[in-house]
C-alpha cells in the first residue's frame, strides 16, 4: 500500500510542478499586458503554491487557481478612444479580466459556453481559459456567440509551461497607443495597411491579447546600432 500511495504522490509531484509552471507564465502574461497583480503572485515560489493550492495528498485544487485582475491606469488610458463630438465621453474598452483553469476532462461547446455566460453574467470584458486538453472546434464557434459582452481567449496548459516572451531569440515587443499608432503613421506618411502584419494567432500576439489594428513595436538587438525599432500591423 505504501508503494502505491508513493507513486501517486510523484504523479502528483509532477503534475504539481507543470501546473505551477503554467500558473506563473499565465500570472507573468496578465501582468504583462497591463493588469494590476501583486509581484508575490507573480512570483511565487514551488513550495508557496503547494501551501496555498494544494490538498494533504499534494494534489492540485484547481479551483482555487481561478483570479481576476483589474486594468491599471495606463491601461485604460491605452484602451480608451479619443473624445468625438459624438462621443464627448469615450470609455475604456477594456475591464477586469477572468482567468480559469479548466477543471474538466473535456473542452466543448458546454463547457466554453459556461465560461462565456459566467464572464459576460459578472462583467469580465476579457475571459481567459486555461485547459489541459484540446478545445474542441464546437467549442471555438461558441468564442463568437460572447464577442458583444466578453472577449473570450484560450491557452493549452501545455504551451504554458515556459514563457515565450522571456526566450532570448524573442524580441521585445511593446502595444502602442492609438495616438503613438497615429504618430507613427503620420511621422512616416504611411496608411496602416503598408505595414508589415502580425497575424492575431502568432504566439506572442495572443501572449499579449492583441485586437486586429493594433500595431506592436518591435525591438531587437543590433551590433552596429545597438538596437533598432520595427512595427506590425495585427491583422
Amino acid at each position: 500500500m505504501a508503494d502505491v500511495d508513493d507513486v501517486t504522490s510523484e504523479a502528483n509531484e509532477k503534475v504539481v510542478v507543470r501546473t505551477w509552471r503554467a500558473w506563473r507564465t499565465v500570472h507573468e502574461m496578465v501582468d504583462d499586458r497591463g493588469y494590476e497583480l501583486a509581484e508575490d503572485e507573480v512570483k511565487i515560489s514551488l513550495e508557496q503554491f503547494k501551501a496555498q493550492y494544494c490538498a494533504a495528498d499534494n494534489s492540485i485544487i484547481r479551483g482555487k487557481l481561478n483570479f481576476s485582475a483589474r486594468p491599471s491606469q495606463e491601461m485604460l488610458r491605452k484602451y480608451t478612444p479619443p473624445a468625438t463630438p459624438s462621443n464627448p465621453d469615450p470609455q475604456p474598452e477594456i475591464g477586469t479580466i477572468w482567468v480559469e483553469f479548466l477543471n474538466d476532462t473535456a473542452l466543448g461547446a458546454e463547457q466554453m459556453r459556461k465560461f462565456g455566460k459566467f464572464c459576460s453574467d459578472n462583467h469580465y470584458r476579457t475571459g481567459i481559459l486555461i485547459s489541459h486538453v484540446p478545445v474542441s472546434s464546437t467549442a471555438k464557434k461558441e468564442i463568437a456567440r460572447f464577442a458583444q459582452w466578453t472577449t473570450i481567449e484560450w491557452f493549452l496548459e501545455e504551451d504554458m509551461l515556459v514563457n515565450i516572451t522571456h526566450h532570448e531569440l524573442v524580441p521585445r515587443h511593446v502595444i502602442l497607443s492609438r495616438e503613438e499608432k497615429a504618430a507613427l503613421l503620420k511621422r512616416y506618411r504611411l496608411k496602416e495597411t503598408q505595414l508589415p502584419r502580425i497575424l492575431q494567432r502568432d504566439p506572442v500576439a495572443k501572449y499579449f491579447g492583441m485586437r486586429r489594428g493594433q500595431v506592436v513595436k518591435i525591438i531587437r538587438k543590433s551590433e552596429t546600432a545597438g538596437r533598432y525599432a520595427s512595427y506590425r500591423l495585427c491583422v
